[in-house]
């Protein structure tokens, strides 16, 4: 049988005989490997070569044996159909996992959640996890089944557990604070290039509470703390930010923190479920796996309950 050689698509079940065939080296494994009449595999083989217009194999006594060839189309057939089989796999695999889906601030999420997900991942590899962008304001992904945000802890139509404090203070890398400094007092701060996270009123309010009224508050405002947090790296300035958030850098030694003093903004970070919908268990586990991670003991078990109460009313 003799195939035009400008067909537009290679003969694939005859790639995949002769695949099978110089894999084992026989054509009674290789249509034992396929389930199919020896007879078929020669056949898919005299096709193939018909196709490419080269023999693949050559008789040797009673063997059949590949061409110099049929061993280097082997060689990049093989490759490919590696890079298939494992696609393949890893497809069926994700298919087997109960997925669960979690939406965080850009900070929360990078400072805080990632650094710690892994242990939970080693201890549950069932469970495949989603991380998306849960924004402040208008937290566009109301559909995770579990969202970590910042606020006053009141989401219509979730319930909210709160899972870590608001509080901020003040840090600015070393450089900067050997520049600027020395920090002895908080109205030496004032004296400082400052960045502000959202809005320049926390700045007001931490001076505010240490007795000190800056003539004016200037620098660079920010939208959230992760840029905030990046202006603080890049020797822009001081910034109020949550230590719970910047362990590592300040672990690392690329922060530092000029004082102990605290401002309590009345905003705290909650973890939120869906009224409408019963968490599952899989979802319930990474829920009070994530507050036993965090610093403030809750009750969300209860709130899991009720959840699931509600959805089922």
């Amino acid at each position: 049988m003799t195939v035009e050689s400008d067909t537009p698509e290679p003969p694939l079940r005859a790639i995949r005989a002769f695949e099978a065939f110089a894999q084992h080296g026989t054509i009674a494994d290789a249509a034992a490997e396929l389930n199919i009449t020896p007879s078929a595999i020669s056949h898919q083989l005299h096709l193939l070569e018909s196709y490419i217009q080269t023999p693949l194999t050559t008789r040797k006594g009673r063997s059949l044996c590949l061409t110099d060839e049929g061993r280097d189309y082997y060689r990049s057939i093989h490759t490919a159909f590696t890079v298939l089989r494992s696609a393949t796999r890893q497809a069926r695999e994700r298919a087997t996992l109960t997925q669960v889906t979690v939406g965080v601030t850009g900070l929360l999420g990078t400072g805080w959640l990632l650094p710690r997900l892994g242990r939970f991942m080693r201890d549950h590899p069932d469970i495949g996890i989603n991380v998306v962008y849960a924004m402040h304001g208008t937290y566009p992904s109301d559909s995770a089944d579990l969202s970590i945000r910042f606020g006053a802890g009141r989401w219509p139509g979730h319930h909210a557990t709160r899972l870590l404090a608001g509080a901020v203070v003040p840090v600015c890398t070393p450089e900067f604070a050997k520049r600027y400094g020395p920090f002895r007092h908080a109205r030496d701060l004032a004296m400082a290039p400052l960045v502000h996270d959202g809005d320049r009123a926390r700045w007001a309010a931490w001076f505010a509470q240490a007795g000190v009224r800056p003539d004016r508050l200037t620098g660079p405002l920010l939208e959230d703390a992760q840029l905030t947090l990046g202006a603080v790296l890049a020797d822009i300035g001081v910034g109020l930010l949550r230590l719970v958030l910047i362990e590592g850098e300040l672990a690392s030694g690329r922060l530092t923190q000029p004082f102990d003093q605290s401002l309590d903004t009345g905003l705290d970070y909650y973890l939120c479920v869906r009224e409408e919908d019963p968490p599952t268990d899989a979802a319930t586990s990474l829920a009070e796996w994530i507050l036993a991670e965090s610093t403030v003991t809750s009750n969300l078990p209860g709130a899991m309950r009720i959840a699931r109460a509600s959805a089922s009313a």
